[in-house]
């Protein structure tokens, strides 16, 4: 008597399961990667955005020497999710007739603008913090102390994902000591 040779059903069957976990396991790889690629690609938009709102502060000295209550940086919050879609501003150019001021809410505008488009749910604040890390619960934080005129002004922003916590803490950060003091 002779055996044909070949597979068993059970054999192939092992080797469709080992397959099968296989791709699932590529697959599951596969979206982590998408994943932390799209949170870096916000993390990289986030630093260049509150940067370039620094740099604005920087340059646009009259409304930074303003008082606090005065100063239409230090008025900045904005939360995407629940402010809605921002009012279409027009442009100010230096030298195009717009003052301090105007410049300063231009922007504004453009930061609101940017984070309604490109961030999920994305949010800013800017005011004076003297501790920005939330020592108690181990992460950054959107409070602001409020602090004397001595303290920092901070860029806090950030946007809601899974990876971030649904927005509970700002992802970037960006402090401009002795921009006024």
């Amino acid at each position: 008597m002779r055996f044909a040779g070949g597979f068993t059903l059970i054999e192939v069957l092992v080797a469709l399961l080992v397959l099968t976990i296989g791709i699932l396991g590529a697959s599951a790889t596969q979206l982590a990667a998408l994943r932390s690629g799209h949170q870096s690609r916000l993390m990289s938009d986030g630093v260049r955005l509150a940067g370039l709102l620094a740099d604005s502060m920087r340059a646009n000295i009259e409304p930074m020497g303003a008082a606090d209550p005065d100063n239409p940086y230090l008025q900045l919050r904005y939360d995407a999710a629940t402010d809605g879609a921002p009012a279409s501003a027009p442009q100010c150019l230096a030298g195009a007739g717009c003052g301090a001021i105007q410049m300063a809410e231009a922007d504004i505008d453009q930061v609101r603008q940017a984070l309604h488009e490109r961030f999920p749910g994305g949010r800013v604040a800017v005011c004076r913090d003297s501790g920005a890390w939330g020592a108690g619960r181990g992460a950054l934080r959107w409070a602001c102390d409020g602090a004397s005129r001595g303290a920092p002004i901070v860029i806090k922003l950030g946007w809601r994902g899974k990876e971030t916590g649904g927005g509970a803490a700002p992802g970037v950060v960006i402090a401009l000591p002795g921009v006024v003091e």
